[in-house]
């Protein structure tokens, strides 16, 4: 009688009981796929769209799952330091569908190599790194015509790609010349592009994009064995990241590593410095102000250019934070594995729940006229400390916070004083758009930005 009693209390509270807030949702209006056809047209408007008419904490309905999204910064904290929200259990799908590593494997691995990529590329080990970014951009500089007229993200992609892989995976390792660089470059750009359709879709639907991420996997299967082999006979300090990685995983998946490397180091600090040129050289004052702390503050001829000279130069940091603010990822991923309490709302446990640095950082309570580019917002002393205001998220936040950060930011700072101090630059468009259907990672410009160039200086 007792347990019958239990029983029936139990249900009671479970279809009749009080149960808690839950965020307001939006299910759109075809059955299991909710609002999927809405999202999908423009994912970054969608959500800004609902936030402002449910509120900054709501979920919708995509294709049988529950997605809920945190816009007011004020919320982060909460975000990130929560024990119900798990970040793995939110990658682990869409990283098995992109790069086809497996679910055993990325549990094994996935916190080794997010803490070797932090510590090899922390703050502290910048200074070899400065160096070897010197060396590179400089030799690929050296290769741009006298002058010329080109969308400036072609531009910075000319240079940056092949920089990028020869300093993080090996000179000349993978292909950096003429017609083998071209065809990485291509298939690299279209994985990219659909980089987070292969997440969600099959990839017997995406043609192209399951044929350039088979081509990439395959370049990296022809070489992982012999770089493994090779990286036991280095010092640490000549081992590359790649060398580290393919130390620290299993060798089935390597291949497919290595894949999920590339695009890490690609396809976020590349875009970030084509919209720090762009902000820059489409505004003649900011343009000139930058110009001018690089030539007061570095010496004609450069040799290298070390921590001790960025310091120097805290506007030229400013300009390119406020360009991260504006370029700051659409939504940062948590699986909630048990009820999260938020405000006064209850997200379900199996939600996946999304903080969104895109529309944070546009909040007018933090940042006044929010849409502006704004270099001077920025406190200078706080930026030569490396001290971020309270509600900047743009690399995330708690035990995944993005293991790169430093790098990235160093690596956009020692370009753009390299090209400007060799070059002059005129931009003939104003700033593009961001692509709304980029939510993951640096958004991609809509559109061109045609500047003309002329070499001034050899340094």
């Amino acid at each position: 009688m007792v347990l019958v009693t239990l029983y029936v209390s139990r249900l009671w509270k479970e279809f009749w009981g009080i149960k808690p807030k839950q965020p307001p949702t939006y299910r759109g209006w075809l059955p299991w796929f909710g609002c999927a056809m809405e999202f999908g047209k423009g994912p970054l408007h969608f959500i800004n769209k609902k936030s402002k008419e449910l509120g900054s904490i709501f979920s919708i309905k995509v294709t049988g799952e529950y997605m809920t999204f945190v816009t007011d910064p004020k919320d982060f904290q909460y975000f990130f330091q929560s024990p119900c929200l798990d970040f793995q259990k939110a990658v682990q799908g869409p990283v098995q569908n992109v790069v086809s590593i497996t679910k055993e494997s990325f549990f094994a691995y996935h916190s080794s190599i997010h803490d070797l990529v932090k510590g090899k590329l922390a703050s502290s080990q910048l200074a070899p790194m400065s160096d070897k970014l010197y060396t590179e951009f400089k030799e690929q500089l050296a290769k741009l015509p006298e002058s010329g007229t080109i969308d400036l993200n072609r531009l910075i992609r000319s240079v940056l790609y092949k920089s990028v892989l020869n300093i993080l995976f090996g000179k000349n390792i993978l292909p950096t010349d003429d017609e083998q660089y071209r065809e990485l470059e291509d298939n690299f750009t279209k994985f990219d592009e659909q980089f987070e359709y292969g997440s969600k879709l099959p990839a017997f639907l995406l043609g192209g994009w399951s044929q350039s991420r088979q081509y990439l996997i395959d370049m990296f299967k022809n070489l992982v064995d012999s770089e493994k082999k090779k990286s036991q006979d280095l010092p640490v300090s000549e081992k590359t990241l790649l060398h580290n990685v393919l130390e620290c995983v299993d060798k089935e998946n390597s291949p497919n590593y290595s894949v999920l490397l590339l695009w890490a180091t690609l396809a976020n600090s590349i875009p970030m410095i084509f919209w720090t040129m762009a902000f820059i050289v489409t505004r003649q004052s900011v343009y000139e102000k930058v110009c001018n702390e690089i030539e007061e503050k570095l010496p004609e001829k450069l040799e290298t250019i070390t921590e001790a000279d960025l310091r120097k130069m805290p506007y030229l940091k400013s300009c390119i934070l406020e360009t991260v603010r504006l370029r700051s990822p659409g939504i940062i991923p948590r699986y909630v594995a048990k009820p999260f309490k938020i405000r006064d709302l209850t997200v379900p446990a199996g939600n996946l729940i999304f903080a969104s640095p895109f529309w944070a950082h546009r909040n007018p309570e933090h940042y006044p006229d929010p849409e502006e580019h704004k270099p001077e917002r920025w406190n200078m002393k706080d930026v030569e400390r490396n001290i971020f205001p309270e509600y900047f998220f743009a690399f995330g936040g708690g035990r995944f916070q993005c293991p790169g950060r430093w790098f990235g930011l160093m690596e956009i700072q020692i370009f753009v004083i390299m090209f400007l101090k060799q070059f002059t630059c005129e931009a003939f468009d104003p700033v593009p758009q961001p692509s709304p259907f980029h939510i993951v990672g640096t958004q991609q410009p809509l559109g061109p930005c045609m500047v003309e160039f002329h070499r001034k200086n050899v340094i």
